[in-house]
């Protein structure tokens, strides 16, 4: 499933062609879609947003269109009557005078009064996005230590999406290598150090991944692996997906088990299991 960065990624490429346009024609591949898509033909569209994996795109008419890829959606963006060539199922295609951005494969797409948004399931309960500007480490600091949150585990805490918005199973692996704690761990068990550098580490691997579409290992490192020419998941990662092979930081081999019903990588001696705030 495409994480918070990849979201917010595919929402800056839609934005490049249907931001401040006027929508001229709508084709929809979902009955529910019909009758409240023709509000939005000839009006134009004012923002393109995110809010975790959600994506939002707001219309002059105070009208939304709420759309959530979750494992299969893609959105692709191609010139006006010129469809990309896919097998994957149309459901949503907003076209301008000259471009059109067009959704593929998602189920979860609905067109919402602007102001009735905060109504949504989804968007009631999530917390705030990974790529806020407004959100501090010191807002993850309290949010870890908060009683809400503080007794979870590490590894199901960091895909909850009322925790923080956005984050997902790569993230969650490298965002926890990077502050050097274990998945296993609960925030009230951790060190003062600890729940600090965790909570900057998840901005700057948020950050950090988005900036690089997709990458999470640090520039430096990053130059030094793309001279390898090595296979682009192979320098993609500093833990995740990296079974077997060595550390970056220490070369002891990384370990790869089933957390939460998804895959979590770590380095068993960079990122202890025993409590510290016990």
């Amino acid at each position: 499933m495409p994480e918070g960065p990849e979201i917010r990624l595919a929402a800056d490429k839609i934005a490049k062609v249907i931001e401040g346009k006027e929508i001229k024609a709508i084709e929809v591949g979902m009955p529910h879609l019909e009758a409240p898509s023709k509000d939005l033909v000839g009006k134009r569209v004012v923002s393109v947003e995110t809010r975790g994996k959600a994506m939002l795109i707001h219309f002059e008419n105070d009208k939304s269109v709420y759309s959530h890829n979750q494992l299969y959606g893609v959105w692709k963006t191609a010139k006006r009557g010129q469809l990309p060539n896919t097998k994957r199922s149309l459901r949503l295609a907003l076209h301008t005078q000259e471009k059109s951005a067009i959704l593929y494969s998602a189920s979860d797409i609905a067109v919402y009064d602007t102001p009735r948004l905060i109504e949504h399931p989804f968007l009631q309960k999530i917390g705030p996005d990974i790529l806020d500007p407004k959100l501090t480490w010191q807002d993850v600091r309290s949010r870890l230590l908060s009683k809400r949150f503080c007794k979870r585990g590490l590894s199901a805490l960091y895909l909850d999406q009322h925790f923080i918005a956005g984050i997902g199973n790569y993230l969650r692996t490298e965002m926890l290598f990077a502050a050097g704690v274990h998945p296993d761990l609960k925030p009230y068990q951790l060190s003062k150090a600890q729940v600090r550098k965790l909570a900057q580490q998840t901005l700057v691997i948020g950050k950090r991944a988005y900036d690089t579409r997709g990458h999470t290992v640090p520039n430096k490192l990053a130059l030094k692996l793309a001279k390898t020419k090595g296979a682009y998941e192979s320098v993609r990662f500093m833990a995740f997906n990296r079974e077997g092979q060595s550390c970056r930081e220490c070369v002891t081999p990384i370990i790869k088990a089933q957390r939460n019903g998804r895959r979590i990588y770590w380095c068993e001696r960079c990122q202890s299991n025993t409590p510290t705030n016990e």
